[in-house]
């Protein structure tokens, strides 16, 4: 089960950087499910609920908050619940968006790639004095890391905390909890 980011023993190392954080999109309960499976349909995808949109803002001002610093450009996938999610924590301009972070079900053929970018993400050397910083979906980890990180335990809005080279992440982390929130309907 996740753990809020301030009961954890990673703080410390998370400060010192040199680690990844593949972050869930933020909470999306209440919004319809996807339709289309295509990447720049906003209507025909589930975007972010009002509260996963603060739930975002929030993440963002808990880095700074706790001193976590953040290698730039955060990378998001291109699916919106993904960006917005960044986009509100980081700011835009601050964001670079990208199919390496695609959605299984809108990857199609190209599902290996995509499992083999998030694997090459999530192991890459990262500098000490910042962290890589991720924004996806549940789906492509629970490929790769299995039942860790299926069900309940990896909600909307927590981070993967995986270090690279592992072969299993470190923690799953909530930095913004939302009450009965981190799940929804699809």
């Amino acid at each position: 089960m996740p753990v809020e980011v301030e009961n954890s023993p990673l703080l410390a190392r998370l400060r010192a950087g040199g680690l990844v954080l593949f972050f869930r999109h933020a909470d999306t309960a209440g919004e319809p499910c996807d339709r289309s499976y295509r990447v720049g349909d906003r209507p025909g995808q589930r975007n972010l609920s009002p509260r996963g949109r603060e739930q975002a803002r929030r993440i963002g001002a808990r880095f700074t908050e706790l001193g976590i610093p953040v290698q730039f450009p955060v990378q998001a996938g291109p699916v919106y619940r993904a960006r917005d999610t960044a986009e509100e924590a980081w700011g835009a301009a601050r964001v670079t968006v990208t199919d390496s972070l695609l959605a299984d079900d809108y990857a199609g053929a190209r599902l290996g790639w995509v499992l083999a970018e998030h694997r090459r993400l999530f192991h890459a050397p990262v500098p000490p004095g910042v962290n890589r910083v991720l924004v996806g979906h549940r789906t492509p980890a629970i490929m790769l890391y299995g039942d860790s990180v299926a069900g309940r335990a990896f909600p909307e809005g927590a981070a993967l905390v995986v270090e690279p080279g592992a072969a299993s992440p470190l923690a799953i982390l909530e930095f913004v909890p939302l009450p009965g929130g981190g799940f929804h309907a699809c």
